[in-house]
């Protein structure tokens, strides 16, 4: 399985990305050792999750989710877990 996901850095800024491990890589954040976006904005809260079927759909919705705005971004978390 393949999740897509949107983490809250602790500047408040948001992140999007995918996995296949939501639990390793929310601990590779909140190390250090996760994107290069968080390395330096750690701790990461998980604000949203969404699974997606193939790699290729969690790329394509990763890339999607990221075009939005801070505000669509925000009506999404809002909606919930996917």
């Amino acid at each position: 399985m393949f999740y897509v996901y949107i983490v809250e850095c602790k500047d408040g800024t948001l992140y999007t990305g995918w996995t296949v491990d939501i639990a390793d890589r929310l601990q590779k954040h909140n190390q250090g050792k996760g994107a290069k976006y968080t390395r330096s904005r750690y701790p990461v809260v998980l604000k949203y999750l969404e699974q997606a079927a193939s790699k290729s759909e969690a790329c394509q919705r990763e890339y999607r989710i990221k075009q939005l705005s801070r505000e669509q971004k925000n009506q999404l978390i809002e909606k919930g877990f996917g």
